[in-house]
């Protein structure tokens, strides 16, 4: 049951609070030692030695230094050791400078045993030194001052000096390890008090009240005092037994680490003792590609993977912080303590650095990495179940956009009320058909004449007022009101089509679909069945994805594509230029017309740069047979160099803002068949065709 998140032998950097406390403690205490070293009664020391009391002593001392007992797995400051009793029955029959000299001997073995660091051995040499002091100054009180040369029996009226003795002991031995633990995690001291001190009292109770039973037996009949191991071997395997059970209720069985039930406790603790200027944090972390491994290796490869990275992230982080294992590859880490978000992302960045550094098992070199989702108390949850729901949200957001590490963001939770709320009024305007359809025109730069019009969805809250597309199309593409969201838009774009068309008005309508719209089967069959229903021909309508759709391999493969081909409805290519796409699969997708990004075509008449990029655009759209439209166009200079450079189509305020049916049916009306130049500010080339 070793616990990977002891970091207490790393020793801690000159000139912080807990390397000074450390080192304060450690010369006061070995100065104590060496004044008790200086009052030692040497010859009543050699005397002492010649008997076989004093050498049982000093191994039963030294056992019950080497194993603590342990009361619980949550105290930060370790186990309570049998050696207490008989240090303390030392202390009582021969006086201090052999109690000391016994317990630095059997405190520095121990550190030799289970190789703890120089600093923890010296520390703990001078904090046992100081209790032992402690508990002599009460006794001298009392006017007890026993040698070696002249021992000390306890009789029924010395009970209330042993009681105070114990007290000033304990009492000093724990305000000094607490002391040291509170620096070291970064914790308060009173909290740090809680959590251990009173389940150690109950422990050295027991262990300084049978102190002074040995100390009657160790004068009657010394060949007694090994007894005294029976009732203790009693306590320390009860106590284990009762520690493995506690153990086993809140660390996880494989890596050792605290599990979800001591996250929680540890979390509430953390809230509960949060000041004001400070923030807890909780990050969720969770291991990309982890399953290839276990795929590919097997669970016993993938068991020690975790392991290893159970050990770098305890080592990654704070003292005082919580690394957990949540189960599977999910790990949550939790800082008590937080200056802000900034801060927060450079402990989360250092995790992701310790994670990325090659993992060689089997013969075999893996590159391990995560996702971190950051949530922060008070600015993002209340509580814990809210911090990890909310953290799970931003390492969901790390995973999807891969950038390793991601705060929480309201705006972008689709689990938030808000969101939730606006989800479910947004499924009630689709059932009761609130949303309405605004157009667009788009206007060939050549001739001035009206090629089409794009259809923008809009809608109108009645208790929000108009909420833009960039708030409620996103968070229908995460949730299942896609396809009804679609299926909505395409049903009123065919009936608003077939209207215009029966009245002479011959008008293409673009609708803009996501990029799972285009991958559903089930589109082909709802646009033919609607374009029969209406009497439309294929081309009355053109669906419009963005140039994301040609990141994925995936959409060339479905049947959906060949599907809408085959069907004769045309397909759009939207937002050019802002993605990552190549010829090859531009060519793949069966589009017949490019829509050149706003962010470009805005500023072509004062940078070249832009320029120069929506040029090469145009001449390889031309150049692979299919029509450009720019979008964005709001002035007659943009507009001018657009047809200058052989932009087929522009779209933007300079033509028409979107408007609504009825007024884009007016407008249509008069612009339908308009020669070169009419109603437009600039004068487009006539000589150049469509």
């Amino acid at each position: 049951m070793t616990d990977p998140t002891d970091t207490r032998d790393t020793g801690p950097r000159v000139g912080t609070p807990l390397w000074a406390f450390l080192a304060g403690v450690t010369v006061i205490g070995f100065t104590a030692l060496v004044v008790a070293m200086l009052r030692l009664d040497a010859a009543g020391l050699v005397e002492l030695a010649r008997t076989p009391l004093f050498w049982a002593l000093s191994v039963l001392v030294i056992l019950g230094e080497l194993r603590p007992v342990m009361v619980s797995s949550a105290a930060s400051v370790g186990g309570t050791y049998p050696s207490t009793m008989f240090t303390f029955a030392v202390l009582l029959h021969f006086g201090l400078p052999v109690a000391v000299l016994m317990q630095a001997v059997a405190v520095a073995m121990n550190g030799v045993v289970t190789r703890k660091a120089w600093h923890r051995v010296m520390f703990n040499i001078a904090q046992s030194t100081l209790a032992l002091t402690a508990a002599a100054v009460v006794m001298g009180v009392f006017g007890i001052a026993p040698s070696p040369a002249a021992p000390w029996v306890p009789d029924g009226s010395d009970l209330p000096a042993i009681a105070l003795a114990g007290v000033a002991y304990f009492a000093t031995r724990a305000a000094l390890v607490c002391g040291a633990v509170a620096l070291h995690e970064r914790r308060s001291i009173m909290r740090v008090f809680r959590v251990t001190v009173v389940p150690q009292s109950l422990v050295y109770v027991g262990l300084l009240g049978l102190a002074p039973l040995v100390v009657v037996a160790m004068e009657h009949s010394p060949g007694m005092v090994p007894l005294f191991v029976a009732p203790l071997a009693a306590v320390y395997f009860t106590a284990t037994l009762s520690m493995r059970r506690d153990h086993q209720a809140l660390h996880d069985e494989l890596t050792g680490l605290p599990n979800r039930k001591m996250l929680i406790v540890s979390t509430e603790e953390a809230l509960a003792e949060a000041r004001q200027d400070e923030r807890v944090g909780l990050f969720l972390l969770d291991l990309d590609r982890f399953k290839e491994v276990n795929d590919t290796m097997g669970h016993p490869v993938g068991d020690r993977l975790l392991q290893m990275v159970a050990h770098r992230l305890t080592h990654s982080v704070r003292p005082g912080d919580v690394v957990a294992r949540l189960g599977g590859d999910e790990f949550a880490v939790l800082l008590p303590s937080i200056r802000d978000a900034h801060a927060a992302r450079e402990v989360a960045a250092r995790l992701r650095a310790a994670l990325t550094e090659p993992v060689r098992l089997e013969g075999m070199t893996f590159d391990v990495d995560g996702s971190v989702g950051i949530a922060l108390y008070p600015d993002h949850a209340p509580d814990f179940e809210l911090l990890l729901q909310r953290a799970d949200v931003a390492m969901y957001l790390a995973k999807e956009g891969r950038s390793g590490v991601e705060l929480y963001q309201p705006d972008k939770d689709r689990n938030s009320p808000e969101r939730l709320n606006l989800l479910g009024d947004l499924r009630r305007a689709i059932d009761s058909r609130e949303l309405r359809l605004h157009f667009q025109p788009k206007v060939s730069l050549g001739t001035g004449a009206v090629q089409g019009v794009e259809a923008l969805l809009r809608w109108r809250h009645p208790v929000h007022g108009m909420i833009p597309p960039s708030e409620f199309v996103p968070l229908a593409e995460q949730s299942y009101l896609m396809r009804p969201l679609t299926a909505y838009v395409i049903e009123a774009a065919l009936e608003q089509a077939a209207r215009w068309w029966h009245t002479g008005l011959q008008v293409q309508i673009s609708v803009n679909i996501s990029a799972r719209d285009l991958l559903d089967s089930a589109l082909p069959e709802q646009l033919e069945v609607g374009l029969a229903a209406s009497g439309l021909p294929p081309g009355a309508i053109q669906l419009e994805v963005t140039e994301r759709i040609l990141t994925g391999d995936q959409a060339y493969t479905q049947e959906t594509i060949k599907a809408l081909a085959a069907l004769g409805v045309p397909l759009a290519l939207d937002d050019f230029g802002t993605g990552y796409s190549s010829l090859i699969r531009l060519q793949r997708l069966a589009v017949s017309e490019v829509k050149i990004d706003a962010s470009f075509v805005r500023r072509i008449a004062e940078s070249e740069d832009d320029y120069r990029i929506v040029r090469s655009i145009v001449d390889l759209v031309r150049s692979l047979g299919l029509r450009s439209v720019a979008e964005g166009v709001e002035s007659d200079e943009v507009a001018m160099r657009l047809d200058e450079m052989g932009c087929d189509m522009g779209q933007g305020w300079l033509f028409g803002r979107p408007m609504p049916a009825a007024d884009a049916t007016v407008w249509l009306r008069e612009h339908t068949g308009a020669g070169p130049g009419i109603e437009y500010g600039y004068q487009p080339e006539v000589s150049r065709s469509a």
